[in-house]
C-alpha cells in the first residue's frame, strides 16, 4: 500500500522547532516524495489559537538542551504545550536515548508512539568512559591538582597506578553504550562483567548477571560503571551497600541518570577513600549545586551531563529520525519504540 492510500490526508504535517526547520528542513524534505510532507513550527503552533494539526513530531536537542530534569526551559515548555494540543499526533521522535520525562508517558497513554535516538551517541559516551577510566587510573586529576599548586609529585612506589590489564569492570546496563564500553575495556586486557535485567549472555562480556545478582559480583569489581536506563529496577541501585561490597580503592563511573546512584553515599565513599575516584556525568539534581562537596573532591571528574556531546551527534540523531520516517510511511515497526522496549 502506498503512502497516499495509508495517509489520505497527505501531506503529513511534521512538528519541529524553527531552528530544526532552518537546519534540517531541506534534508527532511529530500527524504520524502514531493507533496507528501509539510512542516509546522512549535513557535507558530504555540502562538496560534486552537489545536495543532501535526501528525508527527521531531523534538531535537536544542529544544531540551538547556533544560534539566529540575528546570524546564521556556523552549521545552512551549514544545510540550504544542504536543498536548495536537490531537491527531501519532508519533514523536526524541533525541535522547532515554524517555524518562513525564510528557513521554503522557503521550504514550494517548496512543502516541514515542521513539528514542538510542545508539546515536553510544560510541561518544563510550569514548568518554574510556577516557575517564584511563584518566582516573593514571591519576590525571591528582596530577592536574599538583600542576595548579606548582608541585612536583611523581607517582612512585606505592603511589604508582595499578595496571589496567587484569582489573575487573562491572558494567550495569548492556545497551549500545554498555556494549561499546565492554569492547573498549576488553581491548585494555580487563575482565568485564555485565549486569542487566536478565542474565542472558551479552558479548563481549566475560559474564552476565541480572540486577538482582549484582551484589554478588562486586567483591571482584575494581570499576562500577553505570550506563543503564532509569527504571523501578535501577533507581537508587548504586548505594552505600553496593559500594561497601566493592574492594577498597575501586572506582565509580556514572553516565546513566543521576537517580541511579545515591549521591550522598557516593560522597561518603569517596571521602573515606573506599572509592578511590569517580567520573560523574549525571547528578540527582541538575545543574549540580555550587555548594555540593562533589566539586572539591580531588579524586572526582565532574562532567555537566555532556558525556554524549560531539559535533557529529545531531547528524546521527537526524539519520535515526529519517530511518523512522521511512518506516512510519511504510507502516513498518519503528526503531527504538519505547513501548516495544518496555
Amino acid at each position: 500500500m502506498d503512502a497516499s492510500a495509508r495517509f489520505p490526508h497527505l501531506p503529513l504535517k511534521l512538528l519541529v522547532s524553527s531552528f530544526a526547520l532552518r537546519t534540517w528542513g531541506t534534508s527532511i524534505e529530500r527524504a520524502v516524495p514531493t507533496g507528501e510532507l509539510s512542516f509546522v513550527t512549535a513557535e507558530d503552533a504555540l502562538a496560534a489559537a486552537g489545536p495543532c494539526d501535526a501528525d508527527i513530531a521531531f523534538m531535537t536537542r536544542e529544544v531540551t538542551g538547556k533544560s534539566s530534569k529540575d528546570n524546564d526551559t521556556a523552549e521545552l515548555q512551549g514544545f510540550q504545550a504544542v504536543l498536548r494540543k495536537a490531537p491527531q499526533l501519532k508519533w514523536l521522535q526524541i533525541h535522547p536515548a532515554g524517555a524518562e520525562r513525564p510528557i513521554y508517558r503522557e503521550l504514550r497513554d494517548r496512543g502516541v508512539t514515542v521513539t528514542t535516538a538510542s545508539g546515536a551517541t553510544a560510541l561518544t559516551v563510550a569514548h568518554s568512559v574510556l577516557g575517564a577510566v584511563i584518566a582516573l587510573n593514571r591519576r590525571f586529576p591528582l596530577l592536574a591538582d599538583a600542576q595548579r599548586r606548582h608541585a612536583w609529585e611523581p607517582r612512585l612506589g606505592e603511589r604508582s597506578p595499578r595496571d589496567l590489564k587484569g582489573q575487573c569492570a562491572v558494567i550495569v546496563g548492556l545497551g549500545p553504550i554498555g556494549q561499546h564500553i565492554a569492547t573498549f575495556l576488553k581491548m585494555l586486557g580487563m575482565t568485564v562483567v555485565g549486569a542487566r535485567r536478565t542474565a542472558v549472555p551479552v558479548a563481549p562480556c566475560d559474564r552476565t548477571v541480572s540486577y538482582g545478582d549484582l551484589a554478588g559480583v562486586l567483591p571482584q569489581a575494581d570499576w562500577l560503571i553505570l550506563c543503564c536506563p532509569a527504571s523501578p529496577l535501577t533507581r537508587g541501585l548504586a548505594n552505600a551497600a553496593l559500594f561497601a561490597a566493592m574492594p577498597r580503592g575501586g572506582h565509580l563511573i556514572n553516565v546513566s541518570r543521576g537517580e541511579i546512584a545515591v549521591e550522598r553515599d557516593i560522597v561518603a565513599a569517596l571521602q573515606t577513600g573506599h572509592l578511590a575516584g569517580a567520573y560523574l556525568d549525571v547528578f540527582e539534581h541538575e545543574p549540580l549545586d555550587a555548594a555540593s562537596p562533589v566539586w572539591d573532591l580531588p579524586n572526582v571528574l565532574v562532567s555537566p551531563h555532556t558525556a554524549s556531546h560531539s559535533l557529529g551527534q545531531n547528524e546521527a540523531i537526524l539519520q535515526i529520525f529519517l530511518d523512522n520516517l521511512a518506516r512510519f510511511r511504510a507502516g513498518a515497526p519503528l526503531r527504538n519504540d519505547v513501548g516495544r522496549m518496555g
